[in-house]
């Protein structure tokens, strides 16, 4: 039997972001891949969980512990930032995440002061859709063909 794609779905305060992106995921991929939430808060955690993700857990150590063993992580780009999020994404989460060897699809939306040049400035349905039409299927082709 085929082992599922897991993908970690990494996002604090409302868990909003989180909480699109694992309702896109799911519509288009059903149940053919396993999504965790990883909250950095419970709030968080509770509403992405409520969008579908099959497990979920919250906080520094539970991101800590998971990040290593996924295959995709997806989020908006403040998870690689230390002390974004109002300070909820920690230092540490911020180094598991972005050292961790899975691939990682980063939406452009931050409330720190950075301006990634060369994206566009879309709104978040339109940015979830393109994760997860474009990006997310050919990284999904390129792990089950091994390359």
């Amino acid at each position: 039997m085929e082992q599922r794609v897991t993908i970690g779905v990494v996002d604090g305060q409302g868990g909003g972001i989180g909480s699109v992106i694992i309702r896109k995921i799911k519509e288009v991929y059903e149940e053919n891949v396993e999504i965790i939430a990883l909250g950095t808060n419970a709030i968080a955690t509770a509403q992405m969980m409520k969008a579908g993700a099959n497990k979920g857990a919250t906080g520094e150590n539970a991101i800590l512990v998971t990040v290593p063993k996924l295959d995709i992580i997806a989020g908006p780009i403040s998870i690689v930032l230390a002390n974004s999020m109002l300070g909820e994404l920690t230092p540490r989460m911020a180094q598991a995440i972005s050292g961790a060897p899975a691939w990682k699809l980063l939406l452009p939306l931050t409330q720190e002061k950075l301006q990634v040049v060369g994206t566009s400035r879309e709104p978040l349905p339109h940015l979830v859709d393109s994760l997860v039409s474009e990006n997310l299927s050919s990284i999904l082709s390129a792990i089950k063909t091994g390359a």
